[in-house]
């Protein structure tokens, strides 16, 4: 079984939220799916320190969110985000959101 460490799960997580920071200064702005996306990274890394998510868990969430970071990467692609992209990304991130308050309260526990 693969076994995280907070360390190992920060640099994952800044190495997924590069792609926002990547966009220049031209990209188009998406605050409300920026705000969502932090507030689950949040929610993601308490269930980690909590010890409600265990590392299969954990990597499958994280890895759920790296595919949100680059479709919004892709709506931004093209200069404007389209009404049906955000939707699109909308609901990804709802998807998301119900996967990690599933995981956090399935019983399942990170071992010691």
């Amino acid at each position: 079984m693969i076994k995280f460490k907070p360390a190992a799960l920060a640099a994952a997580l800044a190495i997924t939220s590069l792609g926002a920071f990547a966009q220049g200064a031209s990209a188009p702005a998406t605050p409300r799916v920026d705000k969502r996306e932090a507030n689950q990274d949040t929610r993601i890394q308490n269930g980690v320190a909590s010890g409600q998510l265990n590392a299969k868990e954990t990597y499958r969430l994280e890895q759920q969110q790296a595919r949100i970071n680059t479709a919004e990467s892709n709506a931004k692609a093209d200069g404007k985000v389209t009404k049906a992209e955000r939707a699109k990304l909308h609901r990804m991130q709802d998807r998301a959101s119900a996967n990690i308050a599933k995981q956090k309260h399935d019983g399942q526990t990170a071992k010691p």
